[in-house]
């Protein structure tokens, strides 16, 4: 990660859920800090700290709580476009590690 992102968003574990989010649109807690290979509670502090100061909102589908950017907060609409511009700044094998994930199961006899 880059070290600037990280000290304009506060932490690592801040960036690591933020640019999850960012590029796939919404995530929970477990599949965040699988992506990343870091401590779930980490994670789960960080999403309740962005949810609380009105970054994030969530909505629960099952048992999990799906996080995704509050678009009634205006300065979100920037945040989101300072992360797309970071996301392309990436290298190709950090995008390949991280970003390029399935988001839905294979569908049922469906060939590899």
């Amino acid at each position: 990660m880059n070290p600037v992102l990280e000290a304009v968003l506060g932490n690592r574990t801040a960036a690591q859920v933020l640019l999850f989010i960012t590029v796939y649109g919404e995530g929970h807690a477990l599949r965040i800090a699988k992506t990343y290979d870091i401590g779930l509670n980490m994670t789960q502090r960080q999403l309740k700290r962005l949810e609380g100061n009105g970054v994030l909102v969530s909505r629960l589908v099952g048992n999990a709580r799906l996080f995704t950017f509050n678009e009634r907060n205006p300065t979100v609409k920037n945040l989101k476009k300072f992360l797309l511009a970071e996301v392309e700044q990436l290298p190709e094998d950090v995008v390949q590690k991280y970003f390029r994930q399935r988001q839905r199961p294979r569908r049922s006899g469906k060939t590899l």
